[in-house]
């Protein structure tokens, strides 16, 4: 598939239009989805600057907690059809020949819809058929998986291109197939990514195959995410995510028990939901943190954000998982930067370019428990330090990761990976 070289867009200064927007579906694999608030972010950004979008999601959700947020997304949901029957199948191809007439399909995007898992290559032509029908000129997909895997083909099968966005899983976990990461991004107009940590990697690993891969920070609307006025609570540490490895909870937990021990009157608000739940809750209470520790569960975010600009330091963990998995950059340690909360986090993946150690927060070596509990420790002793690091941070989030400025990357980005003539520029 046709692709060119967009990679100055990667952190220069904003580029022109030149032309209309372009009308884009989103392929996701499910959306809405309880905890990826910057896809819903990105969608409002990009409606603001007149992007017509439509979101096709190939699992229907299964979470009933729905963000606030989301009333103020335009764009429709489309939920993509299951096969579980041949049926369906034939079903699908009907349909798709019925509108795009699929004898003109060149033959190496036959051969690839033939190659594909079935259920993928029927959702692919029901994306490739609704897409058509609405008159979309481009599709973007987030996470280099099964979204990516169906938003190819779709766009191979409608002649037109595909972009996405690869954020971490889809990048480092070990379910990764390297062949197939770099066939999608060497078939894919541009491909954003969430990181330079993310972008070099990518870059070392595949080649000219990732040369099209360019660096748009996750977005935050600073409106929501004013600097916080509320008086902080004292010996408040706070911290939020699913429960998983990736995000050192039980680090976290440990580091707590060490400044109980040492006579501290502190108190953590876990916030999330996942499958280290009840490991970590037993981790509480064989640590004696029963009166120390409140799990929230998940909470909508205008709740989230009260509990985070009233802790008096945020932290985040993180660790490289025995899987692979680890955090990208996690949206909810930007918007603790962007509220004035304190941050305390580790140097994984992308997270360094924005806690910059003594600048916008502190940073110690993901899993040393000790170097953690001195960090919170010291931000809630030295409160005009912790003043100062918010400061700094505050002021790095609304110069890199204010969503005006990457829904324009952003934006520049699609726009010219839609444009008709970026098939004369195909590399």
């Amino acid at each position: 598939m046709p692709r060119h070289d967009i990679t100055a867009l990667t952190t220069g200064p904003t580029l022109g239009t030149t032309g209309p927007a372009p009308r884009v579906g989103y392929v996701t694999k499910m959306y809405p989805r309880f905890s990826e608030t910057f896809i819903v972010n990105e969608v409002r950004g990009l409606e603001r600057r007149g992007v017509e979008i439509e979101i096709f999601s190939l699992r229907a959700p299964v979470d009933t907690r729905f963000h606030a947020a989301l009333a103020d997304v335009a764009a429709p949901v489309r939920f993509v059809p299951r096969a579980a029957r041949a049926a369906d199948a034939w079903s699908a191809l009907a349909r798709a020949h019925d509108r795009l007439d699929l004898r003109a399909l060149p033959a190496a995007v036959l051969a690839d819809l033939l190659a594909a898992d079935p259920e993928d290559a029927v959702q692919a032509l029901w994306v490739a058929t609704a897409a058509h029908d609405a008159g979309l000129t481009h599709l973007h997909a987030h996470f280099g998986s099964v979204a990516t895997t169906v938003a190819r083909l779709a766009a191979a099968v409608l002649g037109i291109g595909y972009t996405f966005t690869a954020h971490a899983k889809d990048i480092f976990h070990e379910s990764v197939d390297p062949a197939d990461l770099r066939v999608k991004l060497a078939d894919a107009r541009a491909v954003v990514t969430v990181s330079d940590h993310n972008l070099r990697h990518l870059r070392d690993t595949y080649g000219a195959a990732a040369d099209a891969v360019v660096r748009v920070y996750n977005g935050l609307d600073l409106d929501e995410y004013a600097r916080a006025t509320a008086s902080r609570r004292p010996g408040r540490v706070c911290a939020v995510g699913r429960l998983v490895e990736k995000k050192g909870f039980g680090d976290l937990l440990d580091a707590l028990a060490l400044l109980v021990a040492d006579g501290r009157d502190v108190h953590l608000d876990l916030v999330g939901s996942g499958p280290q739940e009840a490991e970590l809750r037993d981790r509480t209470t064989v640590l004696g943190l029963d009166g120390h520790v409140t799990f929230h569960g998940p909470l909508p975010q205008d709740r989230v954000r009260d509990v985070v600009a009233r802790a008096a330091v945020f932290a985040a963990p993180c660790v490289l998982g025995a899987d692979g998995n680890r955090d990208g950059l996690p949206t909810v340690l930007l918007e603790a930067m962007a509220l004035g909360t304190p941050v305390v986090s580790t140097p994984v993946t992308g997270i360094p370019e924005a806690v910059r150690d003594g600048g916008t927060g502190r940073l110690v070596p993901p899993g040393d428990v000790t170097a953690l509990a001195a960090a919170i420790a010291g931000l809630l002793d030295d409160e005009r330090e912790a003043a100062r690091l918010a400061d700094g941070a505050r002021a790095l989030i609304e110069a890199e990761f204010d969503v005006v400025g990457t829904s324009r990357r952003l934006l520049d980005v699609l726009e010219t990976a839609a444009a008709p003539a970026a098939e004369g520029r195909a590399a």
